[in-house]
């Protein structure tokens, strides 16, 4: 159950609509924080004084201004809270919409939920807070879609032996060798940077790192 919430963003219709959000799902016991620093420190004397925010609501970018802050932004503060209060639950309210970014936010960061500032956003916030709530991971549609699309990815024994080189630390265009000394076809550069490609764009990413990552994670290689 979520009573008590603090809303760390520094634009102020921001917080005007997002507590009116949270009223419209009964919870009253509402804080802000303008900057990152004071939102740790609510944080921590809310700990301390044994009465813990249920949930943290953030955006991750902060405008700077003359106020000298030690975080200097969402994900800085994200990190902070979960050392001071580990079992914190956390809702990102922004407008990035970088995928890297995003599941970022979610394998290092843990967090509990993302909602992208946008057309509809106050419903996806209602949805986000009630998943929360319930004690589950909030993911917004598109994510649920690409995440669907990864896990029904199928890769060939070719595209799991060039990714295994890459996580062995090995640069792609020293792939080709080693695929001719072992008898592995095709062994051109031209077919290795196709196949990585096609994987890339199939999967969403941009990168050989994020592809490898993704591997990690299922545990293909």
């Amino acid at each position: 159950m979520i009573t008590k919430v603090l809303i760390a963003e520094d634009h102020e219709s921001v917080n005007i609509s997002l507590q009116k959000t949270l009223e419209e799902l009964a919870i009253t016991d509402i804080a802000h924080a303008y900057y990152c620093d004071d939102a740790l420190y609510r944080i921590t004397q809310a700990v301390k004084a044994e009465r813990s925010f249920d949930l943290l609501i953030t955006d991750l970018s902060f405008a700077q201004d003359d106020h000298k802050q030690l975080l200097s932004g969402g994900t800085e503060l994200i990190a902070a809270a979960r050392e001071v209060q580990p079992d914190l639950k956390i809702l990102v309210f922004s407008l990035e919409s970088r995928q890297a970014v995003i599941d970022q936010l979610y394998n290092k960061y843990d967090v509990d939920g993302f909602v992208l500032k946008a057309r509809n956003d106050v419903q996806s916030l209602k949805e986000a807070i009630n998943e929360i709530a319930r004690h589950r991971r909030y993911y917004p549609n598109h994510i649920r879609q690409l995440n669907n699309k990864k896990n029904a990815y199928s890769f060939s024994e070719f595209d799991i032996t060039i990714i295994t080189l890459l996580a062995q630390g090995m640069l792609q265009k020293d792939i080709p060798a080693h695929l001719q000394r072992n008898g592995i076809k095709p062994s051109g550069l031209s077919s290795i940077e196709k196949r990585l490609n096609q994987m890339k764009d199939a999967l969403g990413f941009t990168k050989n790192e994020q592809l490898v990552a993704h591997c990690k994670d299922l545990g293909a290689i």
